[in-house]
């Protein structure tokens, strides 16, 4: 009369026994996790706003997507190094000693700052449209000459110092909308120049990323419609100040843009 019940008993107590274990591992993965983010302006969230009294002229903010991440999954450690105007050397001297062999999580952007994109959005904003092409035709060479090397060496200390991590290079969206409307802003010839720079810049990396066996992030049909002159719910900063946000992503494009893509990846 009692064996039924008693199989009863012991089959609902296997069942607790795992779904508890199933809990706790769960937990002890998400637990388990040591996140380091590295890069450039785009990582650090300059444009974004409530930066880090901390992080000084670096401007790492709580609204970039690496501290997002971090704050709705809490890993086990959380290290923000990442750091306006960074470039692959600056990875390599200033932010790479943040990693070591217990990182299991690693993110970053760079590679926009080497190929000098800042100078060539000045030129673009500033000049003629002959002037815009030049300065683009110039970044372009570079990212694909020059640039390859760079992010190898770059890509080769962080296996090097966390053989075991998940690493995640983000890419870096178009920065206007072809034929959409800004009252103040640049005609489609420059906008599509730099559009196809910043596809240059992403296929560049995206190259040397499968090579190193990483993982690249295209955040570009992500911000597909929320481009500079792309209406009311644009996710980039146009010409603003102070002048360093100016095309960076805002607090949405961190959140709606890099983040989902980032968590995904």
């Amino acid at each position: 009369m009692f064996r039924p019940a008693r199989a009863l008993s012991v089959a609902a107590t296997a069942a607790v026994l795992t779904m508890t274990t199933l809990f706790t591992a769960s937990s002890a993965n998400a637990a388990g996790v040591n996140y380091v983010a590295l890069g450039d302006s785009y990582s650090a969230g300059v444009g974004a706003g409530s930066y880090l009294s901390d992080s000084g002229s670096c401007k790492r903010s709580t609204n970039a997507y690496a501290y997002l991440w971090s704050n709705a999954n809490s890993p086990s450690s959380f290290s923000f190094v990442a750091c306006s105007g960074a470039r692959t050397g600056d990875i390599l001297n200033s932010q790479i000693s943040a990693l070591n062999s217990s990182t299991t999580l690693v993110s970053l952007t760079v590679g926009g700052n080497d190929a000098g994109f800042s100078r060539t959005m000045q030129t673009c904003v500033l000049g003629s449209d002959s002037d815009c092409l030049n300065a683009v035709n110039t970044a372009e060479n570079y990212a694909t000459n020059t640039l390859p090397g760079q992010l190898d060496r770059v890509y080769s200390a962080i296996k090097s110092k966390s053989p075991n991590a998940h690493v995640v290079v983000m890419g870096y969206p178009h920065l206007y909308q072809i034929g959409g409307y800004c009252l103040f802003g640049i005609g489609d010839t420059k906008r599509a120049a730099i559009n196809d720079a910043a596809d240059t810049l992403d296929n560049v990396i995206s190259k040397e990323v499968a090579n190193a066996g990483f993982t690249f992030a295209d955040v570009r049909d992500t911000f597909a419609g929320h481009e500079i002159c792309g209406g009311l719910d644009t996710w980039l900063h146009s010409t603003t100040l102070p002048i360093d946000e100016s095309y960076h992503p805002n607090s949405s494009g961190q959140a709606d843009g890099y983040l989902p893509v980032f968590s995904q990846s």
